[in-house]
């Protein structure tokens, strides 16, 4: 179930991908949490191990099951996740960290079971892993040629194009306060 299906689903975020392992780098950042106990945590529909936003990248497609399903863009997490862990920047704490995980668009759809085994079929902008789209997003936000890059990357969701086309054409970095703590900053 989805809690805001104005920003969260959708063609391009039709199943969200969050690394396993992810789990026990936050309990040593946030201390032992009951919804660290099992995959789910983050809201994510597909939780594997050795698959890190390091390794995948924008456009690789694997086989889940009997389903294709292809990455169209990272996670961009939001307030729901500071309600869920009762942590006020727990939203922001997932942003900062890089450990977002992503997003897949379906290609061919297919049944899947547990245990099913994810394999990359096919790889056609391997320089383009979600680490390094997130670096660009928040380390490193107007490095203009890494933008305009983004913005030209066509298996990349077009609002994630679109955001680094804003970006470059204002030269200003998004307010993020609702998102991120559910209202808008001061002064909006």
């Amino acid at each position: 179930m989805q809690g805001d299906t104005a920003k969260h689903g959708g063609p391009e975020k039709a199943v969200h991908h969050y690394p396993h392992e992810h789990y026990a780098e936050w309990a040593q950042d946030i201390g032992q949490h009951p919804l660290l106990s099992s995959p789910g945590a983050f809201g994510e529909n597909l939780s594997t191990a050795g698959l890190t936003e390091n390794d995948v990248a924008i456009g690789d497609v694997f086989r889940l099951g009997s389903a294709i399903v292809e990455v169209s863009q990272g996670r961009q997490p939001c307030w729901r996740l500071n309600e869920r862990f009762g942590r006020k920047t727990m939203a922001r704490d997932v942003q900062s960290s890089g450990r977002t995980g992503w997003y897949y668009r379906v290609l061919q759809p297919g049944n899947v079971e547990p245990r099913n085994g994810l394999t990359l079929v096919e790889r056609s902008t391997p320089e383009w892993s979600i680490a390094r789209i997130w670096r660009i997003f928040y380390i490193d936000p107007f490095n203009r040629d890494e933008l305009a890059g983004i913005a030209a990357l066509d298996r990349l969701a077009s609002s994630w194009r679109d955001y680094a086309a804003r970006r470059l054409q204002s030269g200003r970095i998004e307010d993020w306060a609702k998102r991120l703590e559910g209202h808008e900053a001061a002064g909006d």
